[in-house]
């Protein structure tokens, strides 16, 4: 494997190979770049133009970060086509790892082999065989995560890229004269993504980072990938803190007294957080379709927010409050006010019941500041969760081109999540995008927790939980056990050992459990917070999943992460599941046991201790 460098600048020749329209790699452009200077650090190329290309380096704990530069030392304008973050010659692999990832099922692996994908050169290596993909929009994470793994079966190794890009993206694996491969990845390109960039004399553009982990196994690669993501993580909460949201208990529909009565049921019992999710706000029937005023519903919060919050702090919790920021509903006046909102071919971006507020636009990031920063600081609230339920798609106007303009307006999205912690030093925020279409690096390093999905009562949830170990930190990632008053013994105990794979959010029938339903729960909570080390720190060391269906899930899956001395175990049977136990070293001793995995539909974990010389992670 080596390091190398990809760009394209609109007039110059396309590759040949029968590529053009495919792939942008292999231009006249780059073929015109010789390297000037060669450091660890970063590799320079220039061409007769005076332009300057740049590959960066930079150790990043077992990872490597990369990116790219180009500065215009030209006398003249030059407009982008492409410009890679990473570019990966003469790998050896034959297997290729993705996670597809679509509403509510997100993370799922997909692995192939190079035949699967006819990524075979050709009888003579004539003509380009390429397999790109990507994702073209604003919700980053959908159809597929910005990740790759790529294995070499013969010699056991693994190769794993993570992009940090929050709005369109892609990724190419290339083949022609020689079967080792091409690996590329960035921006999307004009051709995948509408993007373009004019640079004028002078001027520069920097690429997205991509972070690339070499390793034996998958769960090793991505481990490394994982923990070089730099999350801001607030202080208040650093230690695995208990949520409650009661989307699931209210469906959109909170207020002053329900808020009051789910306070005084889970006071004491271990909870750090209560969210006041979407619906607290005056306007149209249904909540989704008058985002964007954030004026408080006076029916049902007379006089404002700050009594709920206030309440909510005097049961020892921290209130929390969603917010939907960057877009507005068609049943709200912000719908109407066009002269902010983003814009495509001059009109109104509309999607289903959406429009986006132009986030570069001043006039928008203050009227966000009075709107959701001050409702935060004036009410008291420590926790804010920030949904994004749409996506623009290709792009829209105001920039070099329609992708190019996606990528400023969403970097400007990314400045208000900064802006909310400047203004609120301590807050926690979460990353929702319905669900989890935002988990990709660069905006999970901006927050402290994540929604892992909308999946929120599904069956498919412990399995969507373990698939988000290869991409995000678990203790970002915020898992639902939404608790029904009709549950039995068993279902409770698989939706609170679901949460082990990640962060603990309740939510549900709260008020109407039975004393033994809830017995169950605290005793779920004594476990998850025993466990809590090991899910925030550890290394998952295993996963053993037999199911192809999400909506209908069968056999079992078994996770093992660990952490120094300990191991924490889960266990969750599907239908048509076999009667399988973990096994424990001889020399392990059970610290806590939770659960009944004893039939179809049942869960247990167990946290056991290892002898000192057993610490080392066995991928």
């Amino acid at each position: 494997m080596e390091f190398y460098a990809e760009m394209k600048l609109a007039g110059d020749e396309y590759a040949g190979g029968f590529s053009c329209g495919l792939t942008m790699t292999g231009s006249k452009t780059i073929k015109g770049f010789t390297p000037i200077s060669e450091t660890p650090e970063k590799t320079q190329y220039q061409n007769e133009r005076g332009i300057i290309l740049t590959v960066h380096k930079k150790k990043d704990g077992a990872a490597l970060r990369t990116w790219s530069t180009v500065h215009n030392g030209s006398q003249e304008e030059i407009t982008l086509e492409m410009l890679a973050s990473f570019v990966l010659t003469n790998v050896e692999a034959d297997k290729i790892h993705r996670l597809q990832s679509f509403w509510s099922a997100e993370g799922k692996l997909r692995t192939e082999t190079i035949e699967d994908l006819h990524l075979e050169k050709s009888w003579s290596g004539a003509g380009v065989r390429i397999e790109k993909f990507g994702n073209v929009g604003s919700m980053p994470v959908r159809k597929y995560f910005p990740f790759l793994a790529l294995e070499n079966t013969s010699t056991g190794k693994f190769l794993g890229i993570q992009l940090y890009c929050a709005s369109s993206w892609q990724m190419e694996i290339l083949c022609s004269e020689s079967q080792q491969l091409t690996v590329t990845g960035g921006l999307a390109d004009r051709d995948f993504g509408h993007w373009m960039k004019k640079l004028t004399p002078g001027e520069h553009f920097r690429s997205p980072e991509a972070v690339i982990a070499e390793g034996n196994s998958l769960y090793e690669i991505c481990d490394k990938l994982v923990k070089a993501q730099h999350p801001q993580i607030s202080p208040a909460d650093e230690d695995m803190g208990i949520v409650f949201n009661e989307f699931c208990t209210t469906w959109g529909n909170p207020s002053l007294k329900n808020i009051q009565k789910i306070c005084d049921k889970i006071a004491g019992k271990g909870i750090r957080y209560l969210v006041i999710d979407c619906g607290w706000y005056g306007g149209a029937k249904d909540w989704y379709r008058n985002i964007g005023d954030w004026e408080v519903n006076q029916e049902t919060f007379p006089g404002g927010l700050k009594q709920a919050a206030d309440y909510i702090r005097s049961k020892g919790m921290i209130p929390g409050l969603w917010f939907e920021a960057e877009n507005v509903a068609d049943q709200s006046k912000s719908y109407q006010n066009t002269a902010h909102l983003v814009k495509k071919d001059g009109l109104p971006l509309t999607v289903g019941q959406r429009r986006f507020w132009d986030m570069e636009d001043p006039w928008v990031t203050d009227y966000l500041d009075q709107k959701v920063i001050r409702t935060l600081k004036d009410c008291g609230f420590g926790y804010v969760k920030i949904d994004y339920n749409e996506t623009m798609g290709m792009g829209c106007d105001g920039g070099d081109s329609l992708g190019e303009s996606l990528y400023r307006k969403i970097a400007a999205s990314q400045k208000f999540f900064q802006r909310i912690r400047q203004e609120i030093p301590n807050i926690v925020i979460e990353n929702c995008s319905s669900g989890g279409h935002r988990l990709e690096p660069s905006m999970m390093e901006l927050v402290s927790q994540a929604s892992f999905s909308d999946a929120h009562e599904a069956l498919s949830i412990p399995l969507i939980a373990a698939n988000l170990h290869a991409v995000i930190r678990p203790d970002q990632s915020q898992i639902w056990a939404v608790i029904r008053a009709n549950d039995s013994e068993e279902r409770i105990y698989y939706s609170m050992i679901s949460t082990f794979l990640g962060r603990m959010c309740l939510s549900g029938d709260i008020c109407d459990l039975s004393e033994k339903q809830w017995q169950l729960i605290q005793e779920g909570i004594r476990f998850y917070q025993k466990a809590a080390d090991i899910i925030k720190h550890g290394v998952t060391i295993q996963r053993t999943c037999s199911t192809e269906s999400y909506n209908h899930p069968q056999g079992e899956q078994l996770v093992i992460r660990q952490w120094n001395s300990r191991r924490l175990i889960i266990l969750h049977r599907f239908e048509h599941s076999h009667n399988i136990q973990p096994a424990f070293p001889s020399s392990a001793k059970i610290i806590s046991e939770y659960g009944r995995a004893d039939r179809d539909f049942s869960a247990k974990a167990w946290i056991y201790e290892l002898p000192s010389a057993s610490f080392l992670p066995s991928f």
